[in-house]
């Protein structure tokens, strides 16, 4: 336990959090500079309409919060207080901001949950069935998008430089490569649960890993003992818990789409479900950035994929707005609540000992 603790506080270091903030920074500065246009920035109508909008985004930033923090309660089996879940959502999100996208935060949220003494079986089912949760959601959702709109969920090429197909290519992989992990993790928990402690057993054979070698195997058998306690449960159950998942995702595109219909103010209904489905296709594409949390790699998606629907000149700070309420809050929230909860654990093993 105490590895662990010191490995969360290194994730506390001026490196793990600066790194991303500066390449945040870097890039849209990078983008203000050849991008933003001061004659549109006049243009926005800065009236009710405006804060009705962003606090409507505001809103939505809650409801993921406590779509997460019930999803959170649900698959603990109740274990978890409303305010105890919120508080490990805010860890868990905070290790996502600052760990690669293709990486994220669930390897931190396993090591998290583990010290709040769940169980190693409800630990695991909570860490392995969140990524397939999220998993499906892409799954059922971007076939429909693109059945639906075709390659203009990639944006509709009104700029120079688009290429169609280099962006369907891409989302091509990004999408296989999420089906693949997700359907993997479904078949070994459902059918062939033992197969990951032998894969367990074979990536603790490797040199460097060796130091590992306990925890790998443990994780194995952890996994198995979570594929028991899964299947066990009703089926209104995981409709709970896909249901949270879709209200976490969709509060995450909507919260965009607020800040586009108030600062834009041209948006009409008839847009809103395209550019929902545009913006989780920008999402799969951050889902493997090799960035801390995607940082540089959100907002050049953003001022590319909306080009169309934000006016040149502005892209880039709608972009800096939503990456503020939605990336960077995380990363302050983090900063404060982390070293209290390193605290509590702290002082709980001492009080053991």
């Amino acid at each position: 336990m105490q590895g662990d603790t010191q490995d969360l506080q290194q994730s506390l270091s001026f490196k793990r959090i600066g790194i991303p903030i500066a390449i945040g920074v870097m890039v849209v500065g990078v983008l203000f500079w050849h991008k933003f246009d001061a004659s549109a920035m006049r243009q926005i109508q800065w009236n009710r309409l405006t804060i009705l909008f962003f606090m409507l985004a505001l809103l939505c930033l809650i409801i993921r919060l406590g779509a997460y923090a019930r999803r959170l309660m649900l698959l603990s089996d109740g274990a978890f207080s409303f305010r105890k879940a919120l508080q490990l959502i805010f860890i868990w999100e905070f290790s996502s901001a600052v760990s690669p996208t293709n990486v994220g935060g669930s390897a931190v949220a396993l090591v998290v949950l583990a010290q709040e003494k769940i169980g190693a079986a409800r630990t695991a089912t909570i860490v392995i069935y969140t990524i397939i949760l999220d998993t499906a959601f892409v799954m059922i959702a971007l076939p429909i998008w693109y059945c639906l709109y075709g390659s203009q969920i990639l944006g509709r090429g009104d700029f120079a430089g688009y290429s169609a197909g280099g962006w369907e290519a891409t989302l091509l992989v990004a999408y296989l490569l999420m089906c693949s992990y997700g359907m993997f993790l479904l078949y070994a928990l459902v059918r062939k649960p033992k197969i990951f402690e032998r894969i367990a057993a074979a990536v603790s054979r490797i040199r460097f890993l060796r130091r590992y070698r306990e925890q790998l195997l443990q994780l194995g058998e952890n996994i198995t003992l979570a594929s028991r306690v899964l299947f066990q449960q009703s089926l209104s159950y995981h409709i709970k818990a896909f249901f949270y998942t879709v209200v976490a995702w969709s509060s995450r595109f909507l919260l965009i789409i607020c800040l586009v219909a108030g600062f834009v103010q041209q948006l009409s209904w008839s847009e809103v479900v395209p550019l929902f489905a545009r913006i989780q296709t920008m999402f799969v594409l951050m889902a493997f950035s090799p960035t801390p949390g995607g940082a540089g790699i959100a907002e050049v998606l953003f001022d590319t994929l909306l080009s169309d629907v934000v006016p040149g000149g502005i892209g880039v700070v709608l972009a800096t707005i939503w990456r503020g309420m939605a990336y960077y809050f995380f990363i302050l929230m983090g900063v404060i609540i982390l070293p209290g909860w390193l605290g509590q654990q702290v002082a709980r093993r001492r009080q053991k000992q």
